[in-house]
C-alpha cells in the first residue's frame, strides 16, 4: 500500500448517500476525499482543478444526460484519472459502453464496502489494464424481464412517453390521466421489468421489444 493517500472525487446527487460514502472513505487511512459534488458539471470542474486519482461517480445525476460524454470530459481534463461508476443502473449496454470509454470500474450500489475499497485500491502496473465490475447477474435480470413481458396497453403508452423524455405531468396530460395515476403505472412497470429507474425500464422494455428503442440517456432525472 502506498504511503501517499489515494485522492478521491465523489460525485452523487443523493446527499445522504454521498455524505455516508465520504464518511466511509475518510475512515480509511490510505484514502483522502478531496471533493464531493452533486452533479456532472461540478465533477468535471473538480477533476480539472483538484486533480484526484480516482473519480467515484453516479450515472443518474444532474447534467449527466450523456454519461459517456461526461467520462470523456473527465479524462480530457484529468488524463490518467481512474473513473469508477457506482450506480443503480446496470444495463449491459450502458456498462459495456462506459468501460469501452476507459471507465476502470462499474459497481452496482448494492456492492459491498469491500468491493468498493478493492476497486479504489486496484492499481494497474506494467501496462496491465485492471477493470472491476460488480453488479447483479445479467442473466437473472433478463430472466425477470422475460417473465414480466406482459405490460398492459396503458403501461406501454406510459413507458413510450417516458422514452420520449416527457415528465409524469406531461404524460398525464397527454393520456388524460392524473400524475398520481402515471406514478402508479410506473411502479407497476418497474416491478414487472425489475427496473430501478426510468432509464432502466426504457432500456429493458426496448430490449424485450415492448417499445421501440429511443435515443439513450435522454430521460429527465425526475418525474
Amino acid at each position: 500500500m502506498s504511503d501517499t493517500p489515494t485522492r478521491i472525487l465523489v460525485a452523487d446527487d443523493h446527499t445522504l448517500l454521498r455524505e455516508a460514502m465520504v464518511e466511509l472513505l475518510q475512515s480509511e487511512p490510505d484514502i483522502e476525499v478531496v471533493a464531493e459534488v452533486g452533479d456532472a458539471r461540478a465533477a468535471v470542474r473538480a477533476a480539472a482543478e483538484l486533480r484526484p486519482d480516482v473519480a467515484l461517480i453516479d450515472v443518474q445525476m444532474p447534467y449527466n444526460e450523456d454519461p459517456g460524454a461526461t467520462v470523456r470530459r473527465l479524462l480530457e481534463r484529468r488524463p490518467g484519472l481512474r473513473i469508477i461508476v457506482l450506480s443503480m443502473d446496470d444495463h449491459p449496454a450502458l456498462v459495456r459502453g462506459l468501460l469501452a470509454l476507459g471507465v476502470r470500474g462499474y459497481l452496482h450500489k448494492s456492492a459491498s464496502r469491500q468491493s468498493l475499497l478493492a476497486a479504489i485500491r486496484e492499481r494497474p502496473g506494467s501496462g496491465r489494464t485492471v477493470v472491476t465490475v460488480s453488479m447483479p447477474s445479467l442473466a437473472a435480470a433478463e430472466g425477470a424481464g422475460r417473465r414480466a413481458a406482459v405490460i398492459s396497453e396503458r403501461e406501454t403508452e406510459v413507458l413510450t412517453l417516458v422514452a420520449e423524455a416527457l415528465s409524469n405531468r406531461q404524460i398525464g396530460a397527454r393520456l388524460g390521466i392524473t400524475e398520481g395515476t402515471v406514478k402508479r403505472h410506473l411502479r407497476k412497470i418497474f416491478d414487472k421489468l425489475d427496473a430501478v429507474s426510468r432509464l432502466d425500464a426504457v432500456n429493458k422494455a426496448a430490449a424485450l421489444q415492448l417499445i421501440r428503442p429511443q435515443s439513450k440517456h435522454s430521460l429527465p432525472m425526475a418525474g
